[in-house]
């Protein structure tokens, strides 16, 4: 196995917080669905990863039960681990970077809430440690920040990522590239 999708964050938390309303795109659970069944039918590793913030009495706190996956995902089957971090990274906090060099795992695909957050983040530092780093745009989402309009976010991550970090696709072309359209 040389490659692994990084599924970041699409959890129930999101959705429980009034900003909701604003997200980019609600329906994230679609495209995140098609890379996962894409990823599957070629044999590589998905990943899940929630964030969590323990003892905070908020949407990610474990105990208030939002610290699960969007309930319109795939869920994961055996083998798949379900990682919980509490960085804005899918690295620093978890055993992440141990399960993909078990699996020998090289390339990351990586999608999820908070474009510009999370999954950018760990982008970055998937890419500083030597991964050939994936980020599937329109499988991504967030809520606008200090004024500035989620797709203004989501350009910014795209322009700021692209050809430095990562290399910039969608889900569409990562299906065409693969051969495989599963929609």
């Amino acid at each position: 196995m040389k490659r692994a999708l990084i599924v970041i964050d699409v959890q129930e938390s999101f959705r429980a917080r009034p900003l909701w309303a604003e997200i980019a795109n609600p329906d994230i659970a679609e495209p995140v669905n098609r890379l996962v069944r894409l990823a599957r039918v070629h044999g590589d590793l998905v990943v899940w990863v929630l964030h969590c913030e323990p003892g905070s009495n908020d949407v990610f706190d474990p105990a208030l039960g939002h610290v699960r996956l969007l309930d319109e995902l795939e869920r994961p089957r055996t083998g798949e681990p379900l990682l919980h971090k509490t960085s804005h990274n899918a690295f620093t906090t978890t055993n992440l970077q141990q399960l993909l060099t078990e699996a020998g795992v090289r390339e990351l695909v990586v999608c999820g809430i908070r474009t510009e957050q999370c999954v950018e983040t760990t982008t970055r530092i998937g890419g500083d440690l030597g991964y050939d780093m994936t980020f599937v745009i329109d499988a991504t989402t967030t809520n606008p920040v200090g004024g500035i309009s989620a797709d203004a976010i989501i350009e910014r991550t795209e322009a700021v990522l692209r050809d430095r970090f990562a290399r910039i696709t969608t889900v569409a072309a990562l299906e065409t590239e693969l051969g495989a359209s599963l929609v």
